[in-house]
């Protein structure tokens, strides 16, 4: 039986996560493991872990956290075969979600496989057809021979619900150590270039949604952007907006076939602003300090 270690960064964590570790407790193959990475003492409720077997917590400053370089340390201390993260959001929406991310590993090419992310109950119009339109009901495995199909989705794979071979992870260095996001395309792209395969898993699944006002889209995109500035190896020479664009175009389409088009200026509101903050991040290095700070959504990347 494999060895799953899981890691999920938390802070000021509730009721979510007691579900998701009441579900991880019920999977079909339980994992060995789940260490808890818990930005800021003060802020944990002890109650969340109470009766919870084989969970440890990990206590770091708030301007210690960095989406690679906190996921990376918790990956040091695993010794399990696969290393399984995910987010305190992110709900399994079944018994079967570890068991379905292993299968693609019984391929020895396949170093990473990620979970389809299904909507919240609460979830808006925009948003769950996002969700569709990013993580739809066909698995698929890619390779560096799907680039000249997908494009910068050759490389897609998140860290919201995402499992890694060990010994691959170990032996490309994993994640990058300071990132203000994107930390697992990042990877994903090593992986890819390597001559490895990431899987898409439809029948892995979590719930997992947000209703992004335009503003948050804008801080979000802001920082994808910085992102991909920030790493020019991985997304040099493959562009986003192109991906962007389709799904704009997709969503209009879906909105005037199920009778809500009064949606329209809503999408054409945060689709403008997405590609807003994605431009200004990609030219972030030759913005002031001060605007950079009332764009970004990580302040402490700044500091």
């Amino acid at each position: 039986m494999a060895v799953i270690d899981v890691v999920i960064p938390v802070y000021k964590p509730g009721g979510e996560l007691r579900v998701i570790l009441e579900r991880l407790e019920r999977q079909t193959v339980r994992p060995e493991r789940i260490l808890l990475v818990n930005t800021e003492r003060a802020f944990f409720d002890e109650s969340v872990i109470e009766g919870i077997r084989d969970v440890e917590v990990v206590h770091i400053r708030r301007e210690e956290f960095d989406h690679g370089g906190t996921r990376h340390m918790a990956a040091q201390s695993c010794t399990g075969e696969f290393l399984l993260f995910m987010t305190q959001d992110a709900v399994p929406a079944d018994a079967h979600l570890v068991e379905k991310l292993l299968e693609p590993f019984a391929r020895e090419q396949v170093c990473a496989a990620y979970a389809r992310q299904l909507p919240a109950k609460d979830c808006g119009a925009l948003e769950r057809y996002a969700r569709e339109f990013n993580y739809g009901a066909s698995s698929r495995i890619k390779t560096a021979k799907d680039l000249p199909e997908l494009g910068i989705k050759t490389y897609f794979c998140s860290n919201v619900c995402a499992m890694y071979r060990k010994s691959a992870y170990d032996e490309l260095g994993g994640f990058v150590r300071r990132t203000i996001f994107n930390e697992d395309m990042i990877f994903a792209a090593k992986l890819i270039r390597s001559g490895r395969a990431v899987a898409y898993c439809a029948d892995a699944r979590v719930i997992h949604s947000h209703n992004y006002s335009s503003a948050q889209q804008f801080h979000r995109n802001f920082d994808l952007g910085v992102s991909q500035a920030e790493h020019p190896e991985v997304f040099e020479g493959i562009k986003s907006e192109g991906e962007g664009l389709r799904m704009v175009r997709r969503t209009a389409g879906w909105l005037c076939r199920s009778g809500r088009p009064w949606l329209l200026p809503k999408l054409a509101a945060q689709s403008g602003a997405k590609y807003l903050g994605y431009r200004l991040g990609k030219s972030y290095q030759r913005l002031p300090e001060w605007l950079i700070r009332k764009c970004t959504m990580n302040q402490e990347y700044w500091r």
